[in-house]
């Protein structure tokens, strides 16, 4: 897979995170897929009660965020969690 597909499959759930990981251009998709995890991992915070279903709604919107970016070919961070770099 070129960076563009490995990119927009990285934001298609966790089953296109770790395809895009293994088996994807890792060197040219890098930012898409450490983008994509963590929304993965932030994501999860959603279990708390109220507040995590707030931010859940916010996860939402970083998600939309990145694949737009992907789709466009664009390096788009994330609000407020674009800054941390899970991949080097």
């Amino acid at each position: 897979m070129d960076a563009k597909t490995t990119g927009i499959v990285a934001y298609l759930t966790w089953i296109g995170l770790l395809i895009a990981f293994l088996a994807g251009d890792k060197e040219g998709a890098k930012f898409h897929i450490n983008q994509a995890l963590v929304i993965l991992l932030f994501g999860l915070i959603g279990v708390i009660p109220f507040v995590g279903w707030i931010w859940d709604v916010f996860m939402v919107v970083c998600w939309f965020i990145g694949f737009i970016g992907a789709l466009q070919g664009q390096e788009n961070e994330i609000p407020l969690l674009g800054k941390i770099k899970i991949i080097k």
